[in-house]
């Protein structure tokens, strides 16, 4: 019915599977975006038009045959989106778009409120490499077996990641669904901790047939006509590791226990006893599925990990440099546990960029309490996102209340000069604004000190 499909906020890691997917079914497909990136300019080079400039005229005029999709982060006074409202354009947010997709799949999700970037494409990695039809996909990272954000398949299943923002995996019902964690997080949509709980609880009674829960997530079931089945690290519960050894490097091997028996031997290609957590998870939904146990057990050991997830750039005896997504205090506190296991005795200085005024306001103590982790912490200004400044609200907040020593707030401008004046061990850098920019650049720089 629709040729064109525009979307507004093009360069967000949904936004961008959906406009692959879109290309990629033959549909002519052009977006806008604030500020081009490698994410725009890989789509624009796959002839997807992008541009960088709040224009309406530059969105397609055949209003009967253009469908727009459009991102809540997107300010409700951009231009663009108000000229389609005004004439009448058939539109929706990316969650419904997503939802109409997988309503005709098999739908394996993964929700939570951390942990679920990772899982999803491992267990995209299952399908794809372990089964002759494979899976569509669409992920919150880049894959690093696939480098992309979407795969495509002409068989059934569709693995989606089941984001809770604005609560868009209501969109989703899914057939099997995984929930990794139900904290506190995005206060400026839910306004309390108990709205998350309620959202999870909705999600969890859209699933039609079983929900893997991590054991001790608060994750309400009143409704919940699914299955409920759990999965930890290492304790004993529907699926869970046992037979835990450390290997070099951070990895381990292991034996993945499930209600049909135990697969020994299996070890996950990228390090951190969190990844092992995170393959017990995705490897329960393939089983649960039908997947064969040898074939999940080859591909969690040559799944390569996500862009911005724990991603090891430099590793040699004399300097490391890690690169993380994290941007809550959980997920900090948890790359930080896994960073002291594989780098056991290095001095650990962290990089952080907080996102978000609302979540700095609210999460402030957990913050420090994280970060406080560090040997040295480097803080820069928040990135505000889709967000307007809150008086009395900023990194100092967070800086004031660490308790290492070894800390300084610096603006973006001056940090490879702070940087550079400073011997570097180990290194991390955290966040989901714009500190990707500075991968690169820190990488290179790294590498030839």
């Amino acid at each position: 019915m629709f040729d064109n499909y525009y979307f507004i906020g093009i360069g967000g890691i949904g936004m961008s599977a959906l406009a692959r997917y879109f290309k990629y079914i033959g549909k002519n497909v052009s977006g806008y975006d604030r500020t081009p990136s490698r994410l725009t300019a890989e789509l624009e080079s796959e002839g997807i038009q992008v541009h960088y400039e709040d224009r309406p005229d530059l969105v397609p005029i055949n209003v009967a045959k253009t469908f727009v999709i459009y991102t809540p982060a997107i300010p409700a006074e951009l231009q663009e989106l108000q000229y389609v409202r005004e004439k009448g354009y058939n539109m929706c947010k990316r969650s419904r778009a997503l939802g109409e997709i997988a309503s005709g799949k098999d739908c394996l999700a993964v929700s939570g409120t951390h942990g679920k970037t990772t899982t999803s494409t491992m267990l995209a990695h299952i399908f794809a490499s372990g089964t002759e039809d494979g899976c569509t996909a669409f992920l919150g990272g880049i894959s690093k077996n696939y480098h992309s954000n979407l795969l495509m398949s002409k068989g059934n299943v569709l693995v989606a990641e089941a984001d809770e923002f604005d609560r868009s995996f209501l969109q989703l019902h899914p057939q099997i669904a995984v929930v990794t964690a139900v904290d506190a997080d995005h206060l400026d949509i839910y306004g309390t901790h108990d709205a998350v709980k309620e959202a999870f609880r909705q999600f969890a009674a859209q699933v039609r047939g079983t929900v893997v829960a991590k054991l001790g997530a608060d994750l309400r079931t009143e409704g919940v006509s699914a299955k409920i089945l759990h999965y930890s690290f290492d304790k004993p519960c529907d699926f869970y590791a046992s037979d835990i050894h450390p290997l070099q490097g951070g990895y381990f091997s292991f034996t993945l226990n499930y209600p049909g028996g135990r697969i020994a031997g299996c070890t996950v290609g990228v390090p951190g006893w969190v990844n092992v957590e995170n393959a017990v998870a995705a490897s329960a939904v393939a089983l649960l599925y039908g997947v064969e146990p040898e074939r999940v057990k080859n591909a969690i050991a040559t799944f390569s990990g996500v862009e911005r997830r724990f991603d090891i750039h430099v590793n040699t005896p004399e300097v490391a440099y890690i690169d993380d997504y994290a941007h809550h205090p959980q997920e900090i506190a948890t790359a930080i546990s896994a960073m002291r296991e594989i780098f056991a005795g290095r001095h650990l200085c962290g990089i952080f960029q907080p996102h978000l005024y609302t979540r700095t306001r609210d999460f402030a103590d957990e913050f420090a309490a994280a970060l406080s982790k560090l040997d040295s912490l480097i803080l820069l200004p928040i990135y505000p996102a889709r967000e307007l400044p809150i008086e009395g609200v900023n990194s100092e907040m967070i800086l004031s209340k660490v308790t290492i020593a070894d800390k300084t707030l610096v603006p973006k401008e001056q940090l490879m000069e702070t940087l550079k004046q400073r011997k570097i061990d180990c290194l991390v850098t955290f966040g989901a604004g714009d500190i990707d920019r500075f991968i690169p650049v820190i990488e290179e720089y790294l590498k030839n000190v």
